[in-house]
C-alpha cells in the first residue's frame, strides 16, 4: 500500500489513551432493571477506533505504551476511544458477550490490532483486546452476512442482539431483527 503523502488527514485523535475500565460509568441501562441483550456486536472503524484500519494503518503494527497503542510501518501510533476498555469491562462483567463485525479490506490487519491493544486494569495485568470478543466476524461484505454468521455460531436470535456502528448504511441488519441504535457523529461515544 502506498504510503500517504506528507500532508495528512490524520489527526492525533487516532492515538488515544485507554481510560482505567474502573473510571468508565457505566450506563444506565445496565442497572435499570430492564433486560439487556445477550450479545453487543461493534463495528471496529470510527466505532472501537478513530480511523480505518485499512486505509490508515500500514502493517507491519506492533505494540507500545505496554499495549495501550500500536504503531505502524510508519511510527504513526493507533488506538481505542478512550472508553473502549471500561465498555468492555462491564459488558463482561455483566455476563454479555461481545462481537466485532467489521467489512474492513484488511481483516487480518483489524485482527492483529485487537490481538495486540491491551484493556488496562489497576487490579492486575493488561487484557489484550481480542479475549474480550466471543465472536469476530471481519471481512469485507454485507453485515447482514456477518449477523447471519454470528447468529449460526452462537445460536442467539437477532431480537437478542445490539448492534453499533457509525455508518447508517449497515442499519441494515435490523431486517434481521437486530437492535442497532444509530451512533452519535458529533460524540463518536456509544
Amino acid at each position: 500500500m502506498p504510503r500517504r503523502s506528507g500532508t495528512t488527514t490524520q489527526s492525533d485523535d487516532t492515538a488515544t489513551t485507554t481510560t482505567l475500565p474502573e473510571k468508565v460509568q457505566w450506563p444506565s441501562t445496565f442497572t435499570d432493571g430492564l433486560s439487556l441483550p445477550k450479545i453487543v456486536v461493534f463495528d471496529l472503524d470510527y466505532t472501537l477506533w478513530p480511523f480505518w484500519v485499512d486505509t490508515h494503518v500500514t502493517g507491519p503494527i506492533k505494540a507500545t505504551e505496554g499495549g495501550l497503542k500500536v504503531k505502524d510501518r510508519y511510527g504513526e501510533a493507533y488506538g481505542f476511544y478512550n472508553d473502549v476498555g471500561g465498555i468492555l469491562e462491564a459488558l463482561k462483567a455483566k455476563g454479555i458477550l461481545i462481537g466485532a463485525a467489521s467489512r474492513t479490506h484488511a481483516p487480518e490487519l483489524g485482527r492483529e490490532m485487537l490481538k495486540l491493544l491491551k484493556v488496562p486494569s489497576s487490579s492486575g495485568s493488561p487484557t489484550r483486546a481480542i479475549d474480550y470478543f466471543d465472536h469476530l466476524q471481519i471481512y469485507p461484505g454485507n453485515k447482514t452476512t456477518h449477523f447471519e454468521r454470528i447468529h449460526r455460531d452462537s445460536g442467539i436470535d437477532y431480537e437478542d442482539m445490539l448492534f453499533f456502528d457509525d455508518e447508517s448504511r449497515n442499519k441494515n441488519v435490523e431486517v434481521l431483527g437486530v437492535d442497532c441504535p444509530q451512533e452519535s457523529e458529533e460524540s463518536n461515544t456509544l
